[in-house]
């Protein structure tokens, strides 16, 4: 720790210098919780934010809380740099999850499912239905439902089943004999994720209004049907959410092959969740949690359907909804038919989703069919195996093209995918490599080479996001593609650094990590520091995900004692306190939630008068900085600098709409627009500006 910071160790504790990261990342979702009730939000919006709230939540229990629950079942009492324990953030976490989850529900019953019914959007309960429609109903668990349910009778020949992790399960209390002659009190139904949760009723039966039931409801109504000869007195909805973290051995031989095999251990891992709906008898969810080996404090009782993700339908009410946004090509790509003239030409900053992604596409296409062009090296996190840009990585192999393309199979929850993706590009005859095993491959990086007059020349794209066609529609991101020589040499080493493995490349211009990004990052700031010694400007403006890694956090606190002006914009997780006398009064937190989600990885250092500005595929996280290959990419061009200077980080800066602020207590406190101040919404200024 530097000398400023201990400076003001007797001042401060730990948890009053930092906050801690998973209570951080949980006030991120409850951020977007609060879209739910937002006005300015259309409503089908409103009730796509519940639904994400949903799965944000889902994946905090599979990874984050299980993370915490494993420490404390090994007996680790170790605290966080905010100086706590595994228990005090366990039962931090379960107090705020409560209340959080108590109010997604009552955001559903008492505001978006009334205003739903007010454009005749209803989600009917058992007791709605009319006669034909309950007739519909019946018929439709006859022949839809009913004959893909497997009923589990519990008795001493039928143990409790292994239920999926996150699935749709009921536990059905019965009375009477079965065929055998045997007493059945319990029964467990298993939903297969195959049917639709919601499920829309002819509009001859509505009066062509939008009328659904739940598939619990059809169940619920119909589950005696299940037991011939006996009685069902009582049928409940529950779900269990398990431990979906993967712990892969790093000695292995075949990393493909290891992972497959951990794969359905997340499906079955240890529980961390229950959810049972709220009429759920006492008896009931005690026999529950002790099958699940939970305590009371990881139950949740809820009041509506025990998983709202899947609360979705194609509402035809588009009035209801934002409207559509087409994202725009750069002028000079709109001049030029060539994607190589275009980028010989100048680099071209591309910003997502308000400006298109299908450039990038473009250049890989043009390329895969250019017989001018002889090699494409690519690295892939989060790419389906349908997408195009795939498919045309196949394309090119197929043509003869040397297509390397590094696949990191282990990208949270899209494993199964990039193993798929890996089979196709194998089998179109590319060069698949899986990275370096300890060290996910998170940098976004394309490389064509390409041989004109004799001369290899290269072209280059490099990003802050992953390749994947459908986030760049709803995620906010850059990328740049440039022909600049020493970028593209740059980036060839990168390549042969993570198919050669050899030693650390010396890089021109990229930082990357886990090698020179975080020693550099902490330079910048030290340049900061000394300019406002010496009675200098000094600002410094990053725009990330996260901050969480404690020398960082740390140089900054003796930053902002320096008398540097810290702008951070962070979209989750920050574990830095602003505002604090003598520590970090000179640091300004805020966070964006709005329509896209913020993924833009912005660096801006004032460096008295000459800015260095840097985009970089990591946030400022100890796995980005340390356990990850990373790059970070200086913008050199004084017209690009400009516009992300003033279009992604001041814009975002005096957002008044979408805003929140980080207070020095831990606390987020919405940015209210001022009575005569105007309204400034960051992402719909780029929407209507960016042409």
């Amino acid at each position: 720790m530097n000398n400023a910071v201990n400076n003001i160790a007797t001042e401060y504790s730990y948890n009053e210098r930092y906050i801690n990261r998973e209570l951080s990342i949980l006030d991120f979702h409850l951020r977007v919780l609060e879209q739910a009730v937002d006005p300015l939000h259309p409503l089908l919006e409103r009730l796509n934010f519940l639904q994400i709230f949903t799965r944000n939540m889902d994946e905090f229990f599979e990874i984050r809380v299980a993370g915490v629950m494993e420490q404390l079942s090994l007996g680790n009492e170790s605290r966080s740099p905010d100086g706590l324990t595994p228990k005090q953030v366990l039962e931090t976490i379960s107090k705020t999850a409560h209340a959080a989850i108590e109010r997604q529900y009552r955001i559903l019953n008492e505001e978006i499912l009334p205003a739903l019914r007010q454009e005749d959007i209803c989600f009917l309960r058992r007791g709605e239905l009319s006669p034909a429609q309950s007739v519909w109903v019946k018929k439709y668990f006859q022949e839809q439902v009913a004959p893909v349910l497997t009923p589990i009778s519990l008795d001493p020949a039928h143990p409790f089943p292994r239920l999926v992790n996150k699935s749709l399960n009921f536990i059905v209390t019965l009375e009477g004999k079965d065929a055998f002659g045997r007493h059945i009190d319990l029964a467990v139904v298993p939903a297969p994720r195959s049917l639709p949760r919601v499920v829309r009723l002819p509009d001859d039966l509505t009066e062509g209004k939008e009328h659904f039931v739940m598939l619990s409801a059809i169940i619920h109504e119909h589950v005696s049907d299940l037991f011939p000869g006996m009685t069902a007195t009582g049928c409940y909805q529950f779900r269990v959410t398990r431990n979906a973290d993967l712990a892969l051995n790093e000695d292995v031989d075949d990393l493909a092959k290891a992972l497959k095999g951990e794969l359905n251990s997340r499906r079955f891992g240890r529980a961390v969740r229950l959810e049972v709906t709220e009429n759920c008898p006492t008896h009931i969810y005690e026999y529950l949690l002790h099958r699940f080996d939970l305590d009371l404090e990881q139950l949740y009782k809820v009041n509506g359907p025990v998983n709202l993700a899947r609360l979705v339908s194609n509402f035809k009410r588009p009035h209801l909804r934002y409207d559509s946004h087409t994202p725009i090509l750069p002028k000079v790509l709109k001049k030029t038919e060539n994607i190589f003239a275009a980028m010989k030409k100048q680099d071209i900053l591309l910003h997502h989703p308000f400006e298109s992604f299908a450039p990038v596409i473009n250049l890989l296409r043009e390329a895969a069919r250019d017989p001018q062009v002889l090699a494409i090296k690519q690295t892939l996190y989060r790419s389906g195996v349908d997408s195009e840009i795939v498919q045309v990585l196949a394309e090119a192999a197929r043509n003869g093209k040397e297509v390397t393309a590094v696949i990191e199979l282990r990208a949270r929850f899209d494993e199964e995918s990039n193993i798929a993706v890996a089979n196709v590009l194998q089998e179109a005859g590319a060069v698949v490599v899986y990275g370096i095993v300890g060290y996910k491959t998170h940098a976004k990086m394309i490389l064509v080479v390409r041989r004109e007059q004799n001369k290899l020349e290269r072209y280059v794209h490099l990003g802050t996001g992953n390749y994947h066609a459908g986030n760049a529609r709803i995620y906010t991101d850059y990328g740049l593609l440039t022909t600049d020589k020493e970028l593209c040499e740059d980036v060839h080493r990168m390549f042969q650094e993570l198919t050669g493995m050899g030693k650390m490349p010396k890089l021109k211009k990229l930082l990357h990590a886990p090698f020179t990004l975080h020693t550099q990052l902490l330079h910048f700031i030290d340049d900061e520091i000394a300019n406002a010694k010496a009675g200098k400007p000094a600002h410094i403006i990053v725009k990330v995900n996260a901050l969480t890694e404690v020398q960082l956090i740390n140089k900054l606190y003796e930053a902002s004692q320096a008398g540097v002006q810290i702008d951070l914009i962070i979209r989750s997780i920050c574990c830095l306190r602003p505002g604090l006398p003598n520590l970090s009064e000179n640091i300004r937190v805020r966070s964006i939630v709005g329509r896209f989600l913020e993924h833009t990885r912005v660096y801006y250092f004032s460096n008295n008068g000459q800015a260095r500005i840097y985009c970089s595929s990591a946030d400022w996280m100890d796995r980005n900085l340390f356990n990850r290959v990373e790059a970070c990419f200086p913008v050199d061009d004084p017209v690009l600098k400009k516009r992300i200077y003033e279009q992604g980080l001041l814009n975002y800066l005096q957002d008044n709409r979408r805003a929140w602020t980080l207070n020095g207590d831990g606390t987020w406190q919405r940015v209210e627009k001022a009575e005569n101040q105007e309204s400034h919404n960051a992402q719909q200024i780029l929407i209507d500006t960016i042409v």
